[in-house]
Parts: C-alpha cells; structure tokens; sequence
C-alpha cells in the first residue's frame, strides 16, 4: 500500500530535511545495490524458461498464497526495488513542491507536477508509534488494513516473494463523499530497512492470472514509498514521509481528483491514528 520540501512549507528544520536527504540517498545506494546484484536476472529468467516456463496459479477466494516460481521473485523484487529507487529519489528532489493543506496537528502535504502533468503529494506527520510498530501494521499486517481503515474493502497478498516483497489486490470502499469512486489495485509492495528507518514502496503491477475485475475501474499506484523514520529526540514516535503518486483511471477532472488524493492521505492519517491509539490503549 509519502512529503514536504522546505521548511517553511513543512514546519521541519534544516538538520531534518538534512538528515531526510541523506537516508534517502543511503537507500537509494542501497536499493541501487541490490538492483545491480539482481541485473542478471533476464539471462536467468532465459535459460529457466526451458526448464521451467511461465506458468501462474490462479487465485482462489480463500487465502490460498502460492509459492512463486524463482523467475517469478526476481521480476517481482527487482519491480519492487526499481518503484521504490524511482519514488525516493522524487522525495529527495525539494524542487517545485507546494503546500495544499497545512493542519493544526503538524501534518502538511505538498504538491507536485512530474511528467505527464500528473500531481503527486508529499504528506509528512509525527506518529506516536516506534518504525517498527508502523511496519507491522502498514506492511506485515497489511491484509488488516481494512479493520481500521474504512476507506478499504479488502487487500489480499496474492504472492509472497520472501520477506520484503509482496503483490496484492486491494479493493476501495464505497463510501459517503468519495470523489474518486471505488477503485482496485494490483500492486508489487517492497520494504527495506535501514537502522532505524523504514522504507516501503509500490507500483501498479500485472498478473496474468489476475486481469481487471468485472465492476471495477483499476486504477494504478506508483511508484510512490512511505519513509518511517525513528524521532531522535524520542523512538517512541516516528516521522512518517509519504509519497502518493496514483493514477486512477476513468474520466473523472483533474481538479477532482487533485482535491481527492490529498484528503484521502489526511484521512489515511487520521485512522490509523486511531488504530495506534486503540492498541496503547489495550496495551
């Protein structure tokens, strides 16, 4: 299933954007790393297509994940990586964003023009959740989603591709005042961990065994990432950047769609604080 780029704009201080700046160039290097050792996978994906062949297994209703095939993890976590490379490197760009909303708890989201005259938005909130409590939630549990967020019907992992790779469906829900209208997703979902950082991120992604559902307009993600970094001052609470970058089809305005996407990471935001403040409380 992230921010903002001056602080003026965002309420965060220059050693902040500093320190922001320099992770994301560290997991830049890093995902870069780890694409390069995995360049070699067209050749292997060559010669395992005479011995294997390309094959998917149907999704059934019940949670039935099957194992991928070894050609198939090295497309999907090579996807996963270069999504995450491409959106780390849009955060790390502080040209041309502007503010949309700034909200009296802190959060503030900022906008952007890329190719193509699509905006994306850069929502940044202080959580008060540790990296690695945020991570379980927003990625290993991320087929309960739907229990605290309202906005989603249902996401189901499809694939698991080892520990730090996954391919859902995620399906919008139909609720009162949503603009964009219910959408479904199939996304490749990639997380990294630097220390005491999180990096998460996603692209549209397709599956044979998997095409558009009838009753649906599938819309596309990314690329677009989360960066959940530990505060120094206190690692009980977290800095949460998000980069949101979608495409969601249909012919709905662009000025409809521009006012949606923002509202919906505030309303994001705003459950799954409540989720984290139910479990403290149960805690």
């Amino acid at each position: 299933m992230l921010p903002a780029v001056v602080k003026l704009c965002c309420g965060i201080s220059y050693p902040h954007l500093r320190s922001m700046a320099g992770l994301q160039r560290t997991a830049v290097a890093v995902i870069g790393q780890e694409i390069t050792n995995l360049q070699r996978w067209k050749q292997i994906r060559q010669h395992m297509k005479a011995h294997v062949g390309s094959k998917y297994n149907e999704p059934k209703s019940e949670d039935i994940k099957p194992a991928p095939s070894k050609e198939d993890q090295l497309f999907y976590v090579q996807q996963g990586q270069e999504a995450m490379r491409i959106a780390l490197t849009m955060l790390e760009d502080k040209e041309g964003w502007k503010v949309e909303i700034t909200e009296t708890n802190g959060d503030v989201i900022c906008s952007k023009v890329i190719s193509g005259a699509r905006k994306v938005f850069r929502l940044e909130a202080v959580l008060e959740a540790s990296v690695d409590e945020l991570y379980d939630l927003l990625f290993v549990r991320v087929e309960e989603m739907h229990q605290w967020n309202p906005s989603i019907q249902q996401i189901k992992v499809l694939k698991h591709i080892g520990p730090e790779t996954i391919v859902t469906h995620e399906v919008s829900a139909e609720t009162a005042g949503n603009m964009i209208g219910q959408r479904d997703f199939l996304s490749v979902r990639h997380s990294c961990k630097q220390k005491s950082c999180v990096y998460l991120g996603g692209a549209a992604t397709q599956l044979e065994s998997f095409p558009p559902q009838a009753g649906f307009v599938r819309a596309e993600d990314g690329p677009t990432c989360i960066v959940i970094q530990a505060l120094d001052e206190d690692r009980r609470k977290s800095r949460f950047t998000w980069l949101l970058n979608m495409d969601v089809k249909g012919w709905l305005p662009k000025s409809i769609v521009n006012q949606a996407l923002p509202r919906a990471q505030l309303d994001f935001t705003r459950h799954l604080r409540r989720r984290l403040t139910a479990s403290a409380t149960l805690g």
